[in-house]
C-alpha cells in the first residue's frame, strides 16, 4: 500500500446512483469495502440530497455509526448520538416564494423537514416515499405529510423546513423556477436527477458539509474523498482532495473530478476505496 493509499481518513458518498444501484440496493462488493474500510478506521460518510431519515435506513443498514449529510448539506445527524451537528433552516420567505413560484407553474412543491415531507398532493417524490414506505417497517417509514396549504405549513413549521424541492420533466418550467429562484440571490440551488430542482439557503451544498466535519474532526480536505455522480455533488467533488466521479456520472461533474470510477451497476464506489483506501 502507498503513501497516497494511506493518507485518507474520510470517504463521503452520494447515495442515489452512486452508493446504490437503480433498485435502491448496496451491492455485495459494496457492502464489503465499505466494511472493510471502517475496520481500518475511516470515517465513513453518506451525502445526500433525500431527507434524513430516508439516508439513515441505509446507514444503519449498513452499520454506518457516522454522520449523515442530509437534504444537500442543509443538516447533519449523528444516528448513533442522536446529535444534529448542523442544520439550516430555509428563510420562510424563499419557502414563500418557492410554493407562490410552483403554483404559477402548475406545479407541486415539497417542503422538507429533517424527518418529514410536505405537499399538497401525492406525487412524484411524495408518491416515490409513499411507495417505498409499503416496503418498510414502520420505524423506517417516511412521514410524508399531505397538507391543506404549504403556506400556513411554513408558519406552522417554523423552525423546522430545510429545503424546498419541485419535481416535474418539463426542463423549462424548472429552469424558468430555478432563474426566478436565483435572482433572489438567497439561495442554493442544484440538481440531483434532470427532472428535479432543490432550494436550499445560500451557501449550503454538500462541500459546506464535509467541510464543517472535517472541521469537527480535524481532518484535512486532502485527506478526504468524495465519490458523486450528478451536479448537487460538485460541491463536495471540488472540496475533497479526492474527487471522483462514478462512470455514470454528469459531464459537468467528471470535467471537476480528479479520477473516474465505475459506473453503479459496476459497484464503482468499492472499485474507488479499493484503489485509494484498501
Amino acid at each position: 500500500m502507498s503513501l497516497e493509499q494511506n493518507k485518507y481518513k474520510m470517504v463521503v458518498m452520494d447515495m442515489d446512483y452512486t452508493l446504490l444501484n437503480k433498485q435502491k440496493e448496496v451491492s455485495s462488493r459494496n457492502k464489503e469495502a465499505l466494511a472493510n474500510a471502517m475496520k481500518k478506521g475511516v470515517h465513513l460518510v453518506a451525502a445526500t440530497g433525500r431527507i434524513y431519515s430516508s439516508a439513515r435506513f441505509y446507514t444503519r443498514l449498513l452499520g454506518m455509526n457516522t454522520p449523515i449529510i442530509a437534504s444537500n448539506g442543509a443538516i447533519i445527524k449523528d444516528d448513533y448520538t442522536n446529535k444534529v451537528m448542523f442544520q439550516s433552516i430555509l428563510l420562510d420567505e424563499i419557502a414563500l416564494e418557492m410554493i407562490k413560484l410552483c403554483r404559477k407553474n402548475g406545479l407541486y412543491c415539497h417542503l422538507y423537514s429533517e424527518d418529514a415531507v410536505y405537499t399538497e398532493k401525492i406525487i412524484n417524490i411524495s408518491q416515490k416515499y409513499e411507495e417505498w414506505n409499503q416496503t418498510l417497517k414502520k420505524e423506517d417509514r417516511i412521514n410524508v405529510r399531505v397538507v391543506e396549504s404549504l403556506e400556513k405549513t411554513v408558519e406552522k413549521e417554523r423552525g423546522k423546513i430545510l429545503k424546498a424541492v419541485v419535481v416535474d420533466d418539463d426542463e423549462k418550467k424548472l429552469a424558468s423556477i430555478r432563474n426566478e429562484i436565483m435572482s433572489t440571490e438567497k439561495v442554493s440551488v442544484s440538481q440531483s436527477l434532470k427532472d428535479n430542482l432543490e432550494v436550499m439557503n445560500k451557501g449550503i451544498n454538500k462541500g459546506n458539509a464535509i467541510r464543517i466535519l472535517a472541521e469537527i474532526y480535524g481532518i484535512n480536505r486532502e485527506e478526504i474523498i468524495a465519490i458523486g455522480d450528478n451536479e448537487n455533488d460538485i460541491s463536495m467533488i471540488e472540496y475533497a482532495g479526492l474527487g471522483i466521479a462514478m462512470g455514470n456520472a454528469v459531464d459537468t461533474l467528471k470535467e471537476r473530478a480528479d479520477y473516474i470510477t465505475g459506473n453503479y451497476d459496476e459497484d464503482g464506489v468499492a472499485q474507488a476505496i479499493e484503489k485509494f483506501i484498501l
